[in-house]
């Protein structure tokens, strides 16, 4: 089985649910608000819709619309939904390693002053804070509309890892704070 790259996946699996041409993709990535949690830029759908032609996940053929430019409507496979079923498979079935740069920053933060540190960690929070209201927002917004559990799960997720990083630094603030009174009693 072929493998996909995850921006081929998040545009495949929208052409799985049914035929649509390019701008609706794009129309559909905003109302969903898959970029908060998938990594796919307006300039990248075509390019995306390209390589899924060429592997043969998808067809296109292009639509006359009386009064409007003729529209490329794209349709998936049948290989293209062996090929997402596989994808879906893999990945909810294993822990892929994240990398942050935060982890670069708590690898060399010695080189940085104890009160800048623990001044950067504390904006740290503030971002996550900033992160965790958006999502918040996000969820209720989406039960409002009476969006799936699917859906609702596409928020709730990187909200409760938010919950536990902010809880995290936290922890690590203590430490560097108390590391930085052991050095001065030293």
């Amino acid at each position: 089985m072929s493998r996909i790259s995850d921006r081929e996946a998040a545009i495949l699996g929208l052409l799985c649910e049914r035929s649509r041409y390019g701008y609706e993709l794009e129309k559909i990535i905003e109302e969903r608000g898959m970029r908060v949690w998938t990594e796919i830029g307006f300039s990248s759908i075509y390019y995306v819709l390209n390589k899924l032609e060429i592997k043969g996940y998808i067809s296109s053929t292009v639509k006359e619309v009386e009064g409007k430019p003729s529209r490329r409507v794209y349709t998936v496979t049948d290989k293209g939904v062996l090929t997402m079923k596989e994808k879906i498979k893999s990945v909810l079935s294993l822990n892929k390693k994240t990398v942050s740069p935060f982890d670069l920053g708590i690898a060399y933060h010695y080189l940085l002053k104890p009160e800048e540190v623990l001044e950067c960690l504390r904006l740290y929070l503030e971002s996550l804070d900033k992160r965790r209201t958006a999502l918040e927002r996000s969820i209720r917004e989406k039960q409002r509309e009476g969006a799936n559990y699917r859906v609702i799960a596409l928020f709730s997720r990187p909200l409760a890892h938010v919950n536990a990083e902010r809880l995290w630094v936290e922890q690590f603030i203590k430490e560097v704070e108390r590391r930085d009174i052991d050095e001065e009693n030293s």
